[in-house]
């Protein structure tokens, strides 16, 4: 103990005189001002990035993490050769982003913070979005066409249309659409529109009005004409507050524990060894928790096998493109695990290396070796690692590295041997203390998950923090003893929420907030009436829209307070009355004249025109006694139907059981029994798709991870460039997927690298139609119709481009994309998950958008382009699920 203190001593008295030689002091102190002011609104929030190496941070408050327990290097945050300032970036509660921008434009003045601006510029979607709108084509078609091509540059439409097989099977490549795509191209990376930072905030010492263009922002927050790096050259500074939605998450779930138990969790305090915790980390079972739910991240923490903070550190500094790229990802692995021995290139960097066997991880590691051969010392060893960035910088450092180091006695071998591992990776690593940042709010999401499973549901299900759509949280909250509850009109608040389920411990109320098309008025309007008596009731005092009224009764909001034999069909019929009746309220007068909910209400509509009030089995005041149960219920298939469009979530079956006697013909594989196969097995697996991925890979190549779910838990899959021809098109195409392929084991993480899929909705009918021997028969000889047929690629044509990197690092220009995000088949509204970022529809376009739009008619009528309409395929256009009912 004694030691560590005077370590941490002459750690602080060296970082506060770098700091007092940079003159920096006030810059660490406004930070801390403004961390403790967002805390003091009750905000959650914690730093990331490399300022969590500096032991002054920490002791300032800034930071949460202990540099000297975690070997973290102030040089790589700050030294005294860095040139511009520092970054101490913030993350606070997403939710409450705007609240703690307000809290530091109160505390310093809008005349001294602005936010900072950014410049959006074209890529594919909004290029062909905005000359889609200047020629003419109807926004809807527009939508469509956008959403047709992943997230790519403008520049590469065209070689996307050619080069990725879903494009190919769009029916895209059309001459009457060759204009409108070579004009879109033509924008590639030209400005689109001033918008605000996602992040920064500018300080100063005067007014911004004398040193920066300043305007209003849509928030009604001052907005700088400076960019980031304008911010920085102008000598301002610029600090980043970035909203993260896990933060929030962690805040709801802490805020329903409080109210449900009564217990007040200090989640910065817990047991950073809790065992029970790491065992959850290592089962893989991680869906929701932060940084490590990911498909590849499950199976990188399958393999580790995490057992302490240190390790999740590593986990999440190995998951990034510099170790993977670089190869050092499967030498950690197997020197950790004891299959081979740790090795290192000398013996003078045993101590800096032993904590990752000898593999080279962390940016630390790379300043201490390039000090330690070199005598430089940390300040020029992180100077020298920025130089390693580009081709050129690498050939001067090298020189030099090579002279000083055999300078110190190091022979021309072991130099080389150095040397080879720096050029390759320091340049591309990952700093350890921007992962050790990010480990604390791993480790506690996953404690929580751990603890406090249905409080940590009802935040994750609320802020949506993670990559996969909220049915499969739903899924996971099933497969864990979870009980989900339906929205209520009498139990469900705004948010999702911890509710005593009968006899079976706390369950999940779904909230009013996830109904489609629901207001925050109305949501509000809604929680501050309850309890309601009758459908009646409810329709006075909440004053909720006819349209609103109608998506709560189609998704049973209403079955407790009116149970059968009162069925769905006569609420929605009494709908309809009460909307007529002379006591509706004047405000819901006009709600009433809203579009049709859906095929249900239609149809429904069209039965109950004219019909007389209904009793609907209480006291409803109206007089007339009339037996419920005039009208049919609504089947299961039609109630899932249902869920899933209002929703997004099927709450009251898994849609893959509408398929059950299907799967269980076909011999597939169900997920909770794939963990008991073998390596290499054989297997069927079908599901809902949830999520697809196309990452950057060391190969270059474009493989496509997807995943399903079959109401037993997540099935990953992997299509290589070797099956897409036949598999791209139908795996971004359907939602619905069954897929062959081989079982593939890392650690406690399993997945399949497919080699056939079938859009599992045309499988049903040629079920229904023929028999279970007919749907064999047509998989065999790969003869089933469905969204996304296969393609072929054309005579002569090469595979998928790369790009080459100086240090050999390939990449496919189409890798780190989303998904097309309007497929021939078009799932339900949230049963895909859209990135954030994912370009909106066409309403509320800013008239920047507008001016750009004429600028673009205009060239394209130079051009010879007519405004005439464009025919989009009618593929892209198609019914959302009506398979689902058949």
């Amino acid at each position: 103990m004694a030691t560590r203190r005077v370590t941490a001593r002459r750690r602080l008295g060296h970082e506060l005189a770098i700091i007092a030689r940079t003159g920096l002091a006030s810059y660490f102190l406004t930070v801390a001002d403004v961390a403790n002011l967002i805390r003091g609104q009750g905000i959650r929030c914690s730093i990331r990035g490399s300022g969590a190496g500096s032991l002054v941070n920490y002791l300032i408050g800034v930071s949460g993490i202990d540099p000297v327990e975690h070997g973290l290097i102030m040089e790589r945050f700050l030294s005294e050769g860095r040139q511009g300032l520092p970054d101490i970036d913030l993350d606070v509660e997403s939710a409450r982003r705007i609240e703690a921008y307000r809290v530091i434009f109160g505390a310093y003045s809008s005349q001294r913070v602005a936010c900072v601006s950014m410049m959006e510029t074209y890529r594919a979607r909004s290029a062909i979005r905005d000359v889609g709108a200047a020629l003419g084509l109807p926004p809807h078609e527009i939508d469509a066409l956008a959403k047709a091509f992943p997230h790519i540059r403008a520049a590469h439409i065209s070689g996307a249309l050619s080069a990725l097989p879903e494009l190919r099977a769009s029916g895209l490549d059309i001459p009457q659409l060759t204009g409108i795509f070579r004009l879109a191209q033509r924008l590639d990376g030209l400005p689109r529109h001033v918008a605000m930072h996602p992040c920064g905030v500018v300080l100063s010492d005067a007014s911004l009005l004398d040193r920066t263009p300043v305007e209003r922002s849509i928030e009604g927050l001052p907005l700088s004409h400076f960019g980031k790096d304008d911010v920085e050259i102008a000598g301002m500074i610029k600090l980043d507050v970035l909203g993260v939605r896990m933060q929030s998450a962690m805040a709801h779930t802490l805020a329903e524990i409080e109210r449900t138990t009564g217990e007040w969790v200090d989640i910065d305090a817990i047991d950073p060894h809790d065992e029970q915790t790491f065992k959850l980390i290592r089962s893989a079972r991680t869906l929701g928790c932060f940084q490590i739910e990911s498909p590849g991240q499950r199976e990188l923490v399958g393999k580790l096998l995490p057992r302490s903070i240190g390790d999740l550190i590593v986990d999440i500094s190995l998951f990034r493109p510099g170790p993977v790229n670089s190869d050092m990802v499967t030498p950690y692995l197997e020197t950790r695990h004891g299959r081979r021995p740790a090795s290192y290139p000398h013996d003078d960097l045993a101590d800096v290396l032993q904590e990752t066997g000898g593999v080279v991880i962390f940016h630390e590691q790379v300043l201490r070796v390039i000090d330690i051969m070199t005598g430089c010392g940390l300040s020029d060893a992180e100077l020298t690692r920025r130089k390693l960035a580009d081709e050129q910088g690498r050939l001067e450092v090298g020189e030099w590295f090579a002279g000083a180091a055999q300078a110190r006695g190091y022979s021309s071998e072991t130099v080389a041997q150095v040397w080879e591992v720096l050029a390759a990776f320091g340049a591309f690593g990952f700093c350890k203390a921007h992962a050790a940042a990010f480990a604390i709010p791993t480790y506690q999401s996953a404690w929580l998950k751990c603890h406090y499973p249905a409080a940590f549901y009802a935040g994750v299900l609320t802020h949506d923090p993670g990559m996969y759509p909220k049915r499969v949280i739903v899924g996971d909250a099933r497969l864990l003893g979870t009980p989900v509850l339906p929205v209520d009109v009498n139990a469900s608040a705004g948010d999702w929420r911890v509710e005593r389920a009968d006899g079976t411990g706390s369950g999940l109320r779904a909230g009013l907030n996830e109904v489609k098309g629901i207001s925050e008025t109305e949501v509000a309007r809604i929680v501050a009436g309850q309890p309601y008596s009758s459908l009646r009731d409810f329709t006075e005092r909440a004053a909720a829209s006819r349209q609103v009224t109608e998506r709560l009764v189609l998704i049973g909001a209403f079955d407790r307070l009116h149970p059968a034999p009162v069925t769905r069909r006569d609420l929605l019929a009494r709908v309809g009355v009460l909307a007529r009746s002379p006591a509706r309220p004047s405000a819901d007068r006009v709600a009433m004249n809203h579009p049709k909910t859906g095929a249900w209400t239609a149809r429904t509509r069209g039965k109950a025109g004219g019909q007389l009030p209904l009793d609907l089995g209480g006291d409803d005041g109206l007089g007339e006694v009339v037996p419920g149960g005039q009208l049919r219920e609504m089947t299961e298939a039609e109630r899932v139907e249902a869920e899933l469009e209002i929703l997004g979530i099927d709450l009251s079956r898994p849609v893959v059981g509408f398929y059950a006697d299907l799967i269980a013909g076909l011999g597939v594989v169900r997920a909770r029994d794939l963990r008991r196969c073998r390596a290499g097995t054989q297997v069927l697996v079908a599901g809902v798709k949830i999520a697809t991925q196309t990452p950057a890979i060391r190969s270059g190549q474009r493989i496509i991870f997807a995943t399903l779910d079959d109401g037993t838990g997540p099935v990953d899959l992997a299509f290589f460039e070797s099956v897409q021809e036949r598999c791209a098109a139908r795996v971004f195409a359907s939602w619905l997927l069954a897929v062959r392929g081989r079982v593939r084991r890392a650690g406690h993480s399993v997945s399949v690298n497919a080699a056939e899929c079938w859009d599992l909705a045309a499988l049903a009918e040629i079920r229904a139609a023929s028999g279970i021997g007919a749907v064999r028969a047509a998989m065999a000889a790969g003869d089933v119709p469905g969204a996304g047929a296969a393609t072929v690629r054309p005579g002569g044509q090469a595979g998928p481009p790369k790009i080459i990197y100086p240090n050999g690092f390939a990449l496919s220009p189409y890798a780190e994309t989303g998904a097309p995000g309007g497929p021939v088949k078009d799932p339900p509204r949230l049963l895909w998950h859209a990135s954030p970022g994912i370009s909106g529809g066409w309403e509320g376009r800013d008239p920047q958008s507008l001016i750009t739009i004429r600028i673009i008619a205009t060239i394209a009528i130079f051009h010879g382009i007519s405004r005439q309409r464009r025919p989009v395929p009618e593929s892209l256009m198609s019914n959302k699920y009506a398979a689902l009912r058949r």
